[in-house]
This record gives C-alpha cells, sequence and structure tokens, in this order.
C-alpha cells in the first residue's frame, strides 16, 4: 500500500459525536468510517486489521476440527419458534421485517436454531459425529444503546463455532479443547495475559456461560479476578453458592472492569431436544446430538486491542493483527531518496513483509504524526542523511528514540 493510494485521509479533529476512544482514534486514522450510533464501515486499513483477527481464530478454529461455511442473515420466524427464542420477551434484540408475501423475517443475531436446522440434514447416524463449524458473518443486534464504539456495535462481525457431539464425554473433550484454543487466539492477539475465562451467566443462551473477559477500563462489565487460578466471576452471578462450587472465597478476589472478547454456551441436549435434533445410536435408538456455541467478537476484539494499546500519539497495534509491519516514510524528492525508498520497498515486499510506504509530498513532521497515528509497529525513514551514512533510521512505534541500522540488521529484525 502507498498513503498517496489510500482514498482515507488522517484527521486531527476528534469527531464531535463520539465519546469512546477506540472509535475516536480509528476515525482520526482512517480505519472506520461512522454511518451512525452503533454502525460503521471499515475502510481498507481497518478491513486488513479485522481479516488479520479473522485469520488468527481461523487457524486456530481448524486446529480443533473446525469446518468453515457461512450461514444466511435472514432467518426464517418458524426456525426460532421451536426454542421460543422468537418472542420479544425473550430476546429484545431482533431486527424483524417482512417479505414482499408477508412472511416474517428475522435479520440474525445468532445462529443456533439456524445451524440446527441445517444439520438436520446431514446428520442422521453416530457415523455422521462429531461436526464443528464455524462462521465469519455481520451480526444484527438492536442494542439500546450504543456507546462503546466498535466494542458494541448494533452490527458486528462475529466468530460464532457449533459443536455437535455423540455423548457428554465427547461433548466435554471439545468444549475444553475450545477454552484452550481460544485462549491461544488472544496470546496471539496480544491480549492473553489480561484475559480470563469468566464464570457468568448464559442469558437468552442457556443457565450458565463461560466468558472470556479482559481486564479493560473501557469496558462494561465487572469482573471479580483470582489471579492465581487465571479465573474470574461476573457480577452478575457473584454468590456463595457459585464461588462454593468453584473452590474459591470472596475475599480473594479483586474487583476489575473488563470487556467480553468471547463466551462459550454449553447447552448439553437441551437444545436438540427443543428442536429435535436426533441420531440413530449404534444400537439402533434415536438420541439427542449434544450441542455447544462458542463465539468471539471480531471487532469488538478489534476496539478493546486500541483501548488496551493506544497512547497520547495514537494507534498500537500488535504486529500479529497490524495492517502493516513497516511505515516507510520517504522524505524529499531527490532521485537517490525516491531510487532508495522504492527498492527497499520492493525488497520488504518480496519477503513478505507488509508495507505502508509513505511516497507523499509533505512535511516530515506530518509524516511522522501519521505513523505514530496510525499505529504501525516499525517506522522507517529514508532521507538524505540516511543515503549519504548509507543506514537506516528505524522507530519501533513504542520507543522512546530511533536506531541508525542497515538494512541486513532490519531484515533481520523484521525475521525476513
Amino acid at each position: 500500500m502507498k498513503v498517496s493510494q489510500l482514498f482515507t485521509k488522517t484527521t486531527k479533529t476528534l469527531p464531535a459525536d463520539e465519546v469512546s476512544k477506540n472509535a475516536q482514534l480509528l476515525i482520526q486514522a482512517g480505519y472506520v468510517y461512522k454511518v451512525m450510533a452503533g454502525v460503521y464501515a471499515y475502510t481498507p486499513l481497518g478491513l486488513k486489521v479485522v481479516e488479520n483477527i479473522k485469520q488468527i481464530v481461523r487457524e486456530e478454529m481448524n486446529a480443533i476440527g473446525g469446518q468453515e461455511l457461512i450461514m444466511s442473515s435472514l432467518q426464517k420466524r418458524s426456525t426460532w419458534e421451536e426454542t421460543g427464542r422468537w418472542d420479544d420477551e425473550v430476546v429484545d434484540i431482533w431486527f424483524k421485517s417482512k417479505l414482499k408475501d408477508g412472511t416474517d423475517v428475522g435479520f440474525g443475531w445468532s445462529h443456533e436454531e439456524a445451524i440446527i436446522e441445517m444439520m438436520k440434514q446431514y446428520i442422521s447416524s453416530y457415523k455422521d459425529l462429531p461436526v464443528y463449524v464455524y462462521q465469519f458473518q455481520t451480526k444484527l443486534r438492536n442494542e439500546l444503546r450504543a456507546k462503546s464504539g466498535i466494542m458494541r456495535g448494533r452490527e458486528f462481525i462475529m466468530k460464532d463455532m457449533y459443536s455437535m457431539s455423540l455423548d457428554a464425554e465427547q461433548h466435554d473433550t471439545f468444549y475444553d479443547g475450545c477454552i484452550d484454543a481460544y485462549k491461544r487466539v488472544y496470546d496471539r492477539l496480544g491480549i492473553g495475559k489480561d484475559t480470563y475465562v469468566t464464570f457468568a451467566s448464559g442469558g437468552a443462551f442457556t443457565q450458565f456461560s463461560h466468558e472470556f473477559q479482559t481486564v479493560c477500563d473501557a469496558g462494561e462489565d465487572i469482573i471479580y479476578l483470582h489471579r492465581e487460578k487465571n479465573l474470574a466471576v461476573n457480577e452478575e452471578v457473584l454468590d456463595d453458592d457459585n464461588l462454593a462450587k468453584l473452590g474459591i472465597k470472596r475475599e480473594e478476589l479483586e474487583q476489575v472492569k473488563s470487556a467480553e472478547v468471547g463466551n462459550i454456551f454449553n447447552f448439553g441436549i437441551q437444545k436438540s431436544q427443543d428442536t429435535k435434533f436426533e441420531f440413530t445410536n449404534e444400537t439402533g435408538e434415536r438420541q439427542n446430538v449434544y450441542l455447544g456455541s462458542y463465539g468471539i467478537g471480531i471487532t469488538r476484539v478489534m476496539g478493546v486491542i486500541v483501548e488496551k494499546f493506544a497512547d497520547e500519539r495514537g494507534l498500537v497495534w500488535p504486529k500479529e493483527v497490524a495492517p502493516a509491519i513497516v511505515y516507510l516514510a520517504r522524505l524529499g524528492n531527490a532521485p537517490e531518496v525516491v531510487a532508495a525508498a522504492d527498492e527497499l520497498y520492493k525488497e520488504l515486499t518480496e519477503k513478505n513483509v507488509t508495507v505502508l510506504y509513505d511516497d507523499r509530498d509533505v512535511r516530515p513532521g506530518e509524516k511522522f504524526a501519521d505513523a505514530d497515528l496510525i499505529g504501525i509497529p516499525y517506522r522507517v525513514v529514508i532521507s538524505d542523511k540516511t543515503v549519504q551514512a548509507g543506514t537506516l533510521e528505524v522507530k519501533a512505534r513504542t520507543a522512546e528514540s530511533a536506531e541508525h541500522i542497515s538494512s541486513t540488521e532490519l531484515m533481520q529484525r523484521l525475521g525476513a
């Protein structure tokens, strides 16, 4: 990518109607465009971050046997009436409409019932199980308020996985494996050390669930941490009975604010009983499928990363999710400077190092400010001075000062 070819522009002006830090910075840096409260469009820079997060999640879901698909956003009323979740008293965040022929439809806020209806067509025997499927899809939820930027949207991207197992043992093994996979995801995203498996209410999904909560001042939840056991309890289920089940005491817990970045639900056979989702076992008897549901908010995680790492100068992206690894700033238009910058851009690209090349004819200070605001891990400067010295000026985004190193040293540092 070259900055001169991006249609987006950075701005120093804070969006007047945006109170969340994550949305303010993402708008200022040209990653998102605000359509309305809780609804954002993602520009090329923003999309690269989203896709990088998705790829990390995809790799970890594939590693535990997940098969990727994509469901429809339009949902039939009858699909959800079997479990009572079409009722607005049960699920109060539906967006609903009607087809031209008067048929009621909803816009997918989740897909448990829909995936069951689909998988009934493919699962009839014990030989067909287990099956684990997942998707990345835009969810639509009619939230009462949306003041946390991309951390709580009315339209957002989610990874949702659904497991179908033969029995409780097979289900529990996968469920525990998914917890471990989620931990790997958050480690790779750079937020693992502050993300806790949290005992919580299942809400409209089931009686209880496990959440993955990241300690974050901008979060909307209160959790109680047990740092030694690396787990937490959501405020909504903090009572003596639940603490006893977890083998912890109230005085051992630390209260913090947090943001939910994932959740998993153990349905057992409850939902398959409601929907008559059955298979024939080895003895010829009909048996209910064991079900689980596993979500990660892709765009919400992006917002949490912004809130966790941004500083007074702008965004700070971990390497694995950044839209590029190197911000290449060319200072001046002297032929030898242009040639050196173009050559480094080519070399980095050929070695699969992603680069945002600032080839604009603007003041150095403007380029440096934009490099900080956009938040790419390394800024590399090529100027008259560096060309004459035969070095590069390299500064990590969070470093206090720059270094002057050779291109060979740069490649070694970048692992290229």
